[in-house]
Order: C-alpha cells, then structure tokens, then sequence
C-alpha cells in the first residue's frame, strides 16, 4: 500500500476532522500536529508485540481494546510513536488529525486466525469484508479484516458484504463518520438519560 496516498486519502476523506485540526494549529506556533492530538504513549520500536497490555483502551473513545480485539488497529508512526485504536473508525480519526506524521505500520486484528485473542496482521496482507451483516465497531457498516483472502470470501458467503483492500475499507470509514458519529453521540446521550433515571436525578437540558 503506497502510505503518501493513503495520507492523501485521509486528509481529504476526513476533511471535517481536518479542518478541525486546522483550527487548532491557528493557536500553535510553526507547523505540525497540535500537541492535544499528539499520541500519548511513549515511542516503541516494537508496539505491536503485547499490543493489548501495552495500549488497554482506545484513546478517541475509551473503549476496551481486548473486548474489541477482532476489531482493534494499531498504527505506528515514522517517529515510533503508537496509537492502539479499537477499530478502523478511530483509526481514521488518528489518520486525519496525524497528518503530518507518515504511517510506518499498520496492523488490524486477524478474523482468519483461530484464538480468544485475535493476533494482529499488517494491513497490507489483510482482506476486508466491508458491509457485511457481521455487527460493526463504532459504525453501522462492519469492516471486518482477515488475514487471509479464502477465509474472508468464506465470510462473504455467509454474510454478504463487499472484499476490499484496506485504502477501500478507510474510504469507507470516513464515508460513514458522519452519521456513524451522530449516532454514537445519540446512543451515549440515550445511555446517560437512563443511568439518571435510575439514580433519580432530572437529566439537565441546555437551552
């Protein structure tokens, strides 16, 4: 996979993260990513062995990344520095609001591997059923990745979708952000509003 295209697909796929990291650069001396969207962890040469001790939850949405294990990423920037996501959906998001830093690898649970814990395959050697009736991760329409091209045709047959590549699957995903993330903000308020019912407090309105 050529990773100046894919940094050019996710800057103008996620061009309304884009802008917002635009802004934030307004407050920021030089050039670069705004330090809040910096990666937190430290740089390891190694992220992806242990990848789930290291990097626990996913720093856009505090998801647990060994519940979503099937569905976790982990990109490792050109300087070391790692981002453990839960899925391909916060992955694009680190893709848009990184883009001055170069992909160095790419890795996404392996759906063909047997195993409680689904290993990690580079993104390059996976095949991606895109809009199956497997259940997504933080979106409506699955991704789903396989480390081998048989077990995802296999999947296909039995769940319908479409195959693709992993530039196909981020398109993808930053096609359906938008309402993938007004339905996650409806979702979250719908479970906030419940958990005050139940401990007998009036949920709060803005005007």
């Amino acid at each position: 996979m050529d990773r100046r295209h894919m940094l050019k697909l996710s800057l103008l796929a996620g061009t309304g993260l884009a802008a917002g990291s635009a802004l934030a650069q307004q407050a920021c001396p030089g050039d670069g990513t705004p330090s809040q969207f910096v990666p937190k962890k430290a740089a390891d040469a190694k992220a992806a062995e242990n990848d789930i001790e290291k990097f626990p939850k996913c720093p856009y949405c505090g998801m647990d990344r060994r519940q979503y294990h099937h569905s976790r990423m982990l990109i490792q920037y050109s300087d070391d520095l790692p981002d453990g996501t839960c899925s391909i959906h916060c992955a694009a998001i680190s893709l848009s609001l990184n883009i001055d830093r170069e992909p160095k690898a790419i890795w996404v649970g392996d759906n063909a591997a047997a195993g409680e814990v689904k290993p990690l395959v580079e993104v390059d050697r996976a095949t991606f059923l895109i809009g199956s009736k497997i259940p997504g991760v933080m979106t409506a329409q699955s991704k789903v990745a396989y480390g081998t091209e048989d077990a995802a045709r296999a999947a296909q047959a039995a769940n319908g979708g479409e195959l693709g590549n992993f530039d196909k699957a981020l398109l993808a995903a930053y096609t359906s952000m938008s309402q993938d993330v007004s339905r996650i903000r409806k979702n979250r308020a719908e479970r906030r509003r419940k958990m005050m019912e139940q401990q007998g407090r009036p949920m709060e309105h803005k005007s």
